[in-house]
């Protein structure tokens, strides 16, 4: 069932390891402990290499386990622990209310959180069902193959994966249907690129296609043990006594698909669990909001308060039941049970603690927790639909990934950004470059308009000025090109490069045509490109990162057209000497030294036509300026001027280099390479990275490239927002020292005006190259010091300070004894930018920042580099961009652009923070107003632990009659519109300072709700004791006394919510006045139901309460009473100490009132204007 090959001409081949494999005898030494029997199946169904079945499961209950795990994540809650409790303890005749009042809420609230996870679960289980069902061809052993299920796959099994299929395990592949033995393959649902990766097969595995050749193939490898690395692999093949081996070049991953060719043959190596993409499906680290931890404590506190008032009342009651019970004879006290017999008070005063610690257990509101969830699953939704933040070209939108954090993002204090991808465009444009001493490019960027706007240069060049400034100027203006000159030029996507030196063949005529051309080839074969021609003969390129496609994309312009890639060879068409053909070319890639964040630096080594073999280099200046030889050196000083102006102007660069290299040299360092290759170990990197040292030394300047990444578009705007919001802002990034605070500027981090204070190894002034470390650290720690004092010298408030520090001074500056200095520096600083860091610093800083300043820290990024630094900050957010999705899929929350970024924290970040703060709050108001008013009754009862209310009408309290009031609070609250947030984005402050959610608003909360129920009690007592209730003269019962009570309560909460809220809309009237009828329904149809069910309840509406006009006087003249006070300090606070919104608000009726002119009001008009100039300055210092 082998499929046919088809032989390719465009095989568009990236490989990281090309050539043959050289073969060894000896096994190389240990290193690895995972051993693959290929093609046979059955030594790893027992024994020591017995290994985990295919089948995979990424749910988190089974049948078994749903409700005892369920239910453990329920009862981790303390509240929900109390409510089983008392749930427990009603079944007992210590309960004062009825089993079903308690039992149906806590089963009620606890189902909903239940069947939520239970669903979502669900989810998994069917996704898990789908993908283990799915079929594949596995090779019988005979060669010939069958279909069977992907959770039927094991170890060893050699499998046929078809165009368009996924791939069913971790596949060590065998051949392809090319004859070159590639392969094309999606890896999207890995890490997001929608790019294509080329992968190669061995040599010696390249030609077992047929059946007899499967059949026969009983190779062993050798490999790394299961981990999570994506993009690692270390292996050998054991096969017709060849030792290879095996790299990531050979590895098919579970999850990823085949496209572009036909079919593969693989042999699974790791399979279900043991797969990379399953050792990557872990947990992200768990993240709680800092509002919800301060709600625990609250609820601690009312625990304490439930105690306290309990164990008073129990005191009382033992007392009570001593003193005064034997002389209550129609309690019949010589016959008393335990609950309340003189004689034992001891005992029954410690059975009415149990008692009362149920009664009083409203003050801690059971469906807060499930209310939250609710709220903010809403505002997560609301974030996502927000077509605000759709970006239209990636067709993106924004995206929550967790709604846990909804409120913190109203409470950053500093963002954490990256700057490539994150503030720039990731899509590079080849714009200038250095060859042999002599710049070419007159393309102006961003940063140099930007840097000429700072210095008062407004004003362009005109058309009769040439377009470029002579080389011989040699003076440090800018050169700026006409905007229409530059408009009407063809653009080529990738290639921004203007220069009539190097264009059309004119290079030809320049001083150094020889460098220059292999300056031309040095960037047509140097890379990893993949060359693609499409219906109209084009060829297009696809590489691993912009500046590669750059690149290759600029060599072809300039006529070195790279256009094809076969299993170890790069075909180029060039120019010949005269010009006037085109010649092929064909470079064999004998090496390819791939590029990592270390090394900082690629390499590959090419054979000529004309057999000579030579190593084109290029990476990061400071790696290969210490690579050159004594006689490669001659341009070294005009091209590291030429790179400080490209970083001054913004550009990212790279320095080019090469070196001839002899047949015999190469032949003694290949053997060395090729058994670094073959080691299997911790050891392997090393031994490579030695090997690569020895070859990549000795080298040839040639020259450096120059490539422009532009600012996002609404970047600089966003950052002046985030500025005005109070925002401390901190860029980390790899650029040079120059281009970041050029690209400081281009962006408003560094603004005009600011005073920099700049810590950099390079400017430390220290004569030795290779000085001690000690002295560079104590340097930094002179100059961290010195900027300290300069800020704290400063007396004029309006000054403000920027911090640029690179990255060797923060490697010293993040050492235990400096850090917290550094800290105390950056953030008496309004921006920092750190350059020159590694991922790694990047992750170290967010953590000083995050656990130093004890604020909210929020990191941005958009490549693999910045997920230790999303990961580590309180709030990650990561960008959709072009270098996959690796930082989405680390992060809380997920934007398309940075400019979004300003609407998600100072829009739905304020409100979020706005509504779940005011919703807590609400909801430890109403509960405690209610739950005290039982205390006060136990008080005028001697504590004997009746309960004035009806035991359904307690146990609805939170669950229907309160709770729509405070979701659509929690949902749809506004103090501020979209546009005003916007408009004055210094009221973000509120969150920052925590204004809404302190413990003083936490305990005037507390303070409302002790007086509310005190007249709430206080009057319905005394206006029913001092009245005939009914018209005979009756005085009321209990029921009635309590029934009057409660709906009192319900008016006072629900009129506290209209005073709460600042926006209505019918939604909040639908809310707040249907529960007041949803009340007055129950009233009446739960007191027609019969007297087993409704019990106190029955008919006391209709026949009790409706015809009293005690009962209406009550309902009207106490509720204005209780919410009097609030209402007289919220008032006297908007006229005499506004806060930031309630100016805000004032200013947008006065901008409404100019529509409406017969509303204005004079007075009102200068003092809202007055209030408004105050804000604005407070928004401008």
């Amino acid at each position: 069932m082998t499929g046919g090959r088809k032989r390719v001409r465009w095989s568009r081949l990236y490989s990281f390891c090309c050539g043959k494999p050289s073969a060894v005898k000896d096994f190389p030494p240990t290193g690895f402990s995972r051993v693959v029997y290929c093609n046979q199946p059955g030594k790893h169904k027992a024994g020591p290499l017995k290994y985990l079945s295919n089948y995979v499961s990424t749910t988190k209950y089974d049948v078994i386990t749903f409700f005892p795990k369920a239910l453990f994540e329920q009862f981790r809650r303390v509240a929900s622990l109390y409510f089983l409790f008392a749930a427990v303890l009603s079944l007992t005749p210590l309960t004062p209310f009825s089993p079903g009042s308690l039992i149906a809420p806590l089963i009620f609230v606890m189902g909903i959180s239940m069947l939520k996870e239970g669903l979502e679960d669900w989810r998994r289980h069917k996704q898990d069902k789908e993908v283990n069902s799915r079929l594949v061809l596995v090779n019988c052993g005979t060669g010939e193959f069958e279909l069977r299920e992907w959770q039927d796959v094991t170890v060893g099994d050699i499998v046929m994966v078809r165009k368009d299929h996924f791939f069913p395990a971790d596949l060590f592949m065998l051949s392809t249907s090319y004859t070159d033995g590639i392969c094309y393959v999606e890896t999207m649902t890995l890490d997001g690129e929608t790019n294509l990766k080329v992968k190669q097969s061995l040599e010696i595995t390249v030609k077992i296609v047929h059946e007899e050749d499967i059949e026969k193939f009983d190779g062993i490898v050798r490999c790394e043990d299961p981990n999570n690395s994506l993009y690692t692999f270390i292996g050998t093949l054991d096969f017709d006594d060849h030792l290879s081996s095996l790299g990531p070049q050979q590895l098919l991953l579970r999850g990823s698909r085949l496209r572009n060719t036909d079919f593969i043959y693989g042999v699974v190596i790791f399979s279900g669990h043991d797969t990379k993409v399953m050792q990557n499906a872990t947990d992200p680290p768990s993240k709680r909001s800092r509002i919800e931890k301060k709600m625990d404590y609250i609820i601690y506190i009312l625990f304490s308060v439930l105690l306290l008032i309990a164990t008073v009342g129990s005191l009382f009651y033992g007392i009570v039941t001593k003193e005064q019970m034997p002389t209550w004879w129609y309690m019949s006290p010589d016959k008393a049970q335990v609950f309340y017999d003189p004689r034992r008070a001891t005992a029954a005063s410690f059975l009415h603690l149990v008692t009362a610690l149920i009664l009083y257990g409203y003050l801690i509101p059971i469906s807060l927790y499930v209310s939250i969830e609710i709220v903010k699953t809403v505002q997560a939704s609301f974030i996502n639909w927000d077509w605000q933040m759709f970006h239209e070209e990636s067709n993106k939108t924004a995206q929550a990934r967790t709604s846990n954090l909804n409120e913190e993002l109203g409470q950053v204090h500093t963002i954490l950004s990256d700057k490539t991808g994150t503030l720039t465009c990731n899509s590079m444009n080849f714009l200038k470059c250095s060859i042999s001493g002599t710049p070419y490019g007159r393309g102006v960027t961003e940063v140099e308009k930007s840097i000429a706007r700072r210095l008062s240069k407004e004003q362009w060049e005109s058309e009769d000025i040439q377009e470029s400034c002579s080389e011989d100027d040699n003076n440090d203006k800018f050169c700026l090109s006409s905007e229409k000159v530059q408009t009407n030029a063809p653009t080529i996507k990738g290639f921004n490069f203007k220069d009539e030196r190097l264009m059309e063949g004119n290079w030809i005529y320049e001083p150094n045509p020889h460098s220059i051309r292999l300056f031309f080839q040095l960037l047509a074969v140097c890379h990893s490109a993949i060359a693609e021609e499409d219906d109209d003969n084009e060829i297009h390129y696809e590489a691993e990162s912009p500046d590669e496609n750059a690149f290759v994309i600029a060599a072809r312009e300039f006529g070195f057209i790279f256009f094809k890639r076969n299993q170890s060879s790069v075909m180029v068409w060039e120019p010949d000497i005269d010009l006037d053909t085109k010649l092929e070319r064909e470079y064999q890639i004998l090496n390819l030294l791939e590029f990592n964040s270390t090394r900082k630096r690629m390499s590959v080594v090419a054979k000529g036509e004309d057999g000579q073999i030579i190593l084109f280099c290029k990476g990061a200046d400071s790696v290969i300026f210490e690579r050159l030889g004594a006689n490669g050196r001659q341009y070294e000083e005009a091209t590291r001027v030429h790179l400080g102006k490209y970083a001054e102007a913004g550009l990212r660069t790279l320095v080019l280099a090469y070196r001839k290299i002899e047949e015999t040299e190469y032949i003694r360092w290949n053997e060395t390479f090729q058994n670094a290759k073959i080691t299997v170990g911790i050891e392997r990197e090393l031994l490579l990275n030695n090997a690569s040292d020895e070859l990549e030394k000795d080298l040839v300047l040639l020259g450096a490239t120059a490539v422009e990444d532009k600012l996002q578009k609404g970047v600089p705007e966003c950052i002046e927002i985030l500025a005005q919001a109070g925002l401390k802002i901190w860029v980390l990034t790899g650029d040079k020292l120059e281009t970041a605070i050029n690209i400081g500027y281009a962006c408003n981090l560094i603004r005009q005006g600011m005073k920099q204070i700049i810590i950099a190894t390079e400017l430390l002034n220290i004569s030795s190259v290779d000085a001690p470390r000690e002295m560079e650290e104590d340097k930094v720690q002179e100059l961290i010091m010195s900027g300290l004092q300069d800020v704290d010298s400063e007396k004029s408030l309006n000054t403000v300070f920027a911090l640029i520090i690179d990255g060797k001074s923060l490697t010293y500056a993040l050492s235990e004894d400096l850090k917290l200095s550094l800290l105390k520096l950056a953030i008496k600083c309004a921006s920092v930018i750190c350059c020159r860091v590694s991922p790694l610093q990047k992750a170290l800083v967010a953590r000083l920042v995050k656990q130093g300043t004890g604020k909210i820290t929020l990191a941005i990024g958009d490549g693999a580099n910045d997920v230790g630094m999303i990961q580590e900050a309180h709030i990650g957010v990561g960008i959709s961009g072009v270098e996959g999705m690796q930082a989405v899929m680390a992060s809380d929350f997920a934007i398309a652009q940075f400019s979004f970024l300003e609407r998600l924290l100072i829009v739905h970040g304020h409100w979020c923070y706005k509504r779940i703060s005011s919703m807590i709050c609400y909801f430890f108001y109403k509960n405690m107003t209610f739950g005290l008013t039982l205390f006060y009754y136990e008080a005028y009862t001697c504590y004997s632990g009746q309960t004035v209310y009806n035991d359904w009408t307690m146990s609805l309290f939170n669950v229907i009659f309160t709770s729509i009031p405070a979701l659509v609070l929690g949902i749809f609250e506004q103090d501020v519109s979209a546009r005003g947030c916007l408009q004055f984005p210094a009221l973000y402050q509120q969150g920052p300072k925590n204004i809404l959610f302190n413990w003083s608003q936490v305990f005037a909360w507390f303070t409302n709700s002790i007086y509310s129920s005190l007249i709430t009690y206080y009057f319905t007592w005394n206006i029913y004791k001092l009245h005939s209730f009914r018209k005979d003269g009756k005085t009321p019962s209990l029921d009635a006394f309590g029934t009057s009570m409660y709906t009192c309560i319900i008016w006072i909460v629900s009129l506290q919510m209209v005073l709460t809220t600042n926006h209505f809309s019918w939604i909040q009237h639908l809310g707040i006045w249907g529960s007041i009828f949803l009340w007055y329904l129950f009233l009446v149809v739960y007191g027609f139901l019969c007297t087993s069910i409704s019990t106190t309840g029955y008919k006391v509406f209709v026949e009790v309460m409706l015809p009293s006009p005690v009962y209406w006087l009550a309902t009207i003249l106490i509720p204005p009473i209780s919410l009097f006070p609030y209402f007289t300090i919220l008032a006297a606070q908007r006229a005499l100490r506004p806060m930031d919104n309630h100016i805000v608000q004032e200013i947008r009726r006065k901008q409404d009132s100019f529509l409406h002119p017969a509303s204005r009001s004079t007075s009102k008009k200068t003092s809202v204007s007055s209030r408004a100039t105050s804000l604005q300055t407070a928004e401008t210092s």
